[in-house]
């Protein structure tokens, strides 16, 4: 792993390039926790979509996405029809696959019936992954893909009823929502989270 300096004097994960879409998501969303059960699960569905495909082409579709799936309500999405599958099967503002849209449906319902039975979606994950954790990356350290506790989460999720949630997808939804800080040490946004812990927890 690499960091870069960029040409406003500031040193970020390499990853995230020169695309300005790409560095304010680096920026100001990748690395924070979140929370927010629907947030969560708007990530965990798009973490989804990415199977096979690069962060930045689901970044660059995220409004499209917003737009055909109602803003992402897990209350709607529960409730589509055949017909609106096939909608969005005709929709080039999305990555069109018929498996990760029917999946969505399902994986909808899914979080409803987590929200009804509790604990809650983001209770569920937080409390499996504890405060966030320091990934403690040095330049040059080989990336992590997955962790045990990625493993446990996607298990979970698969027994529930998820799909598109293997330890991989896991893993890359846990750093997008500050789960792990896996900002590079000399990234200026690692540390900016550290001794947080989940609102839940605090007294």
């Amino acid at each position: 792993m690499k960091a870069h300096l960029h040409p406003d004097g500031v040193t970020r994960c390499a990853w995230c390039g020169s695309d300005p879409l790409y560095v304010a998501y680096h920026d100001t969303e990748w690395g924070v926790p979140e929370y927010d059960d629907r947030a969560l699960f708007e990530k965990l569905i798009l973490d989804g979509f990415q199977a096979g495909l690069a962060w930045i082409t689901i970044l660059r579709k995220r409004d499209g996405f917003r737009a055909a799936f109602d803003g992402f309500q897990p209350e709607i999405i529960a409730r589509y029809s055949p017909e609106k599958i096939e909608a969005l099967m005709q929709d080039p503002g999305i990555v069109r696959n018929r498996s990760k849209i029917v999946s969505t449906v399902r994986s909808a319902q899914v979080f409803l019936d987590i929200m009804e039975k509790g604990p809650g979606f983001a209770a569920l994950l937080w409390d499996m992954n504890g405060p966030p954790r320091d990934g403690a990356l040095k330049e040059g350290d080989t990336p992590v893909v997955s962790t045990p506790t990625a493993l446990a989460m996607s298990k979970e999720l698969k027994k529930r009823g998820f799909n598109f949630v293997g330890p991989t997808i896991v893993y890359a939804f846990m750093q997008a929502v500050g789960m792990v800080d896996d900002h590079l040490a000399t990234c200026h946004r690692h540390g900016a989270h550290a001794g947080e812990d989940v609102p839940w927890k605090r007294a």
